[in-house]
């Protein structure tokens, strides 16, 4: 039986939680690790000229900072813990370097030779004019595939950059000695983090396999590498070799982070390597070992799952982003497939770890932004767009990436990484990741704990003792579990989750499950096990709607329905013990105003950009817990 505890007033609940964190084993800690700088060629080919990483730290920091295209001063009302400025090891600085004269010489021919030819014509100028910049990114994406399914790094319209050039790579280097530099001088151990890192961009035919690579080491390590980037090679395995050989030599420690799986083409999470092999015991233990987390939810869209792969979760439709970044001659359909979203890749991953003994998608979940401005904005109501350039509302509705329909509206204001570290240190934080002991939201701070196993008797939902009672009886979100001594026995789940301290009220509490039968086959099952008010779950099996505060003439929630506290102690009813499993949480808020529609509240149109929905359920995301048998 479901057991359901709300508190009553959302000050004790908050003033509890506030108290609490300060006896507990681990703290909560808010980040982004996945923000662009104008040292980025695609940020600064967008119209972000200024903002730097030092403008990218001092705005995480919550210090107010000139936004680079409009020009406004603008500031992050509550600062963030952590940050990790991540910006394309591809062309790193170059093209910064290049329009403000800042290297004596072009660098010759031999990557993109309609890059090359559009830096001669402008640099002659002394100056890259406003909108000629978007216009060659254009030309630039990748093209569709000619062989769908096929190995995209070998698809005959796959373009192949390679690092073969000397004078970028010097260039490259004094960028991201800048970089690292500024990542040192705003490192604040014990009260802002500063860890190192970058994206690595591949993308054969528009198959987003793009990851972040950060590491918690100090400057005078990450000076001794030059980041890997995918025009040194396209393939997963050979950026796992590279931060593999450089750890050695090093010393250096490095996690990376896929991102973006959602228009991946299938490919992130496949039931075979990239170049179509068979997923072995080897790959799938380097692939667990170098990247423990993925990037669940950003501006790009949301990654959990997609309505034809869960049909029957209600609540699966949420800011579906379906755009492939490529230079396509024609319309094309979005085809979403079950290697682009995390619970299909958590379920294939059970499969696999059947066959080969490891499971090479045992990983937690994030959120971060991937916003290229500069500014790490998560918030719908200040939410500063995808690119520095649709920063504007009125610009949004011109705002394209390749020949592709998407504009501003289809950006999502979205996501923040939450870590449960001892301390807000570099290598605690790095730690974290490593155990995966993380969640991701799309933007409000909501305070998630989540824990399993085999009793929890000393668990006082009055107390608020679940963090004492999880870590010294379960394991934390991250963790796996193995069956029990006792015959019959049913795993426990303790769940808390608390609303944004200036956020609107929680709606519920759901507990995704995933699991393998002895058939072979993958199953997937969504339980709602909080929630607030009077509802009951119906005859169909599912709980009712919350209902909608949302003023539309104002873009105002008012916190009059839903609860500012869930907490309870779950059991599975359909627990076998015998089956592989995965369980993770998901905490839905009450739904509030999209920034599509406050900007057309602002603008003062009629209806909201039909681009989005008027209203969404912001959510949070744990890392799952996994039962093997």
């Amino acid at each position: 039986m479901i057991k359901k505890l709300l508190s009553g007033c959302a000050l004790l609940a908050l003033s509890f939680t506030v108290a609490a964190q300060d006896t507990e084993p681990t703290n909560l800690y808010w980040g982004d690790t996945h923000l662009h700088t104008s040292y980025s060629f695609d940020a600064f080919m967008n119209e972000n000229k200024s903002a730097d990483p030092d403008t990218a730290y001092r705005w995480a920091k919550g210090q107010p900072v000139i936004h680079p295209y409009n020009r406004a001063r603008v500031q992050l009302e509550r600062p963030l813990d952590f940050l990790v400025v991540a910006d394309h090891a591809e062309l790193m600085g170059v093209i910064r370097a290049i329009n403000f004269d800042l290297v004596e010489e072009l660098p010759e021919m031999g990557w993109w030779d309609s890059l090359y030819r559009w830096f001669a014509i402008n640099t002659l100028n002394d100056k890259i004019e406003e909108g000629t910049a978007a216009d060659v990114f254009v030309d630039l994406l990748p093209k569709e595939m000619a062989n769908p399914g096929g190995d995209p790094v070998q698809d005959p319209n796959n373009r192949m950059p390679t690092r073969t050039f000397g004078n970028t790579n010097a260039i490259e280097q004094i960028a991201w000695n800048e970089i690292v530099d500024a990542a040192e001088k705003h490192n604040e151990p014990g009260k802002f983090t500063s860890l190192i890192g970058w994206e690595w961009s591949s993308i054969p035919t528009g198959a987003n396999l793009h990851r972040i690579v950060m590491s918690p080491d100090g400057g005078d390590t990450a000076k001794q590498y030059l980041p890997y980037g995918s025009d040194e090679s396209q393939y997963p395995e050979d950026l796992w070799a590279w931060l593999e050989a450089t750890s050695e030599r090093t010393g250096a420690k490095f996690l990376a982070i896929p991102h973006n799986s959602n228009i991946s083409k299938g490919y992130m999470f496949q039931e075979t390597t990239l170049k179509g092999e068979p997923i072995t015991e080897e790959y799938a233990t380097r692939r667990s070992f170098w990247e423990p987390v993925t990037e669940i939810t950003q501006i790009k869209g949301d990654s959990e799952t997609h309505p034809n792969l869960s049909p029957e979760d209600e609540f699966a439709d949420f800011e579906t982003y379906g755009f492939y970044i490529q230079n396509s001659e024609k319309p094309y359909t979005y085809k979403p497939g079950k290697g682009d979203y995390i619970r299909s890749a958590l379920k294939t991953g059970l499969k696999l770890e059947s066959k080969v003994g490891v499971n090479p998608y045992q990983f937690g979940v994030i959120g971060s932004t991937d916003s290229h401005s500069g500014l790490a904005s998560a918030d719908e109501d200040n939410f500063w767009g995808k690119m520095a350039r649709d920063s504007i509302p009125e610009a949004k509705k011109d705002f394209g990436i390749g020949r592709r329909t998407v504009n501003g509206w289809n950006m999502a204001a979205q996501g923040l990484a939450a870590v449960w570290a001892e301390e807000n240190t570099r290598e605690s934080i790095f730690n974290a990741f490593k155990r995966k002991e993380v969640y991701g939201t799309t933007g409000p701070r909501m305070r998630v704990r989540f824990f399993a196993g085999w009793g929890f008797d000393g668990f006082d939902a009055e107390a608020g003792n679940i963090a004492e009672v999880g870590y010294a009886g379960g394991v934390p979100m991250g963790g796996d579990f193995s069956s029990s001594n006792e015959e019959g026995a049913t795993p426990e789940f303790l769940i808390q989750a608390v609303k944004d301290p200036v956020g609107a009220n929680l709606d519920r509490v759901q507990v995704v499950k995933g699991w393998l039968d002895a058939g072979g086959q993958l199953h997937e099952k969504v339980f709602d096990v909080a929630w607030s008010g009077s509802r009951t779950i119906g005859a169909n099996g599912k709980l009712p709607a919350i209902g909608d505060t949302v003023d539309r003439t104002t873009g105002k929630t008012d916190n009059t329905i839903g609860t500012p506290e869930l907490i309870t102690k779950w059991s599975d009813p359909e627990f076998n013990p015998n089956e592989r499993a995965f369980y993770y949480v998901r905490v839905l808020q009450i739904p509030t105003a999209r920034h599509s529609l406050l900007d057309a509240i602002a603008l003062g149109l009629d209806n909201a950009p039909e681009e989005g929905p008027e209203v969404i359920q912001e959510r949070a995301y744990t890392s799952a817990i996994w039962y093997k048998p």
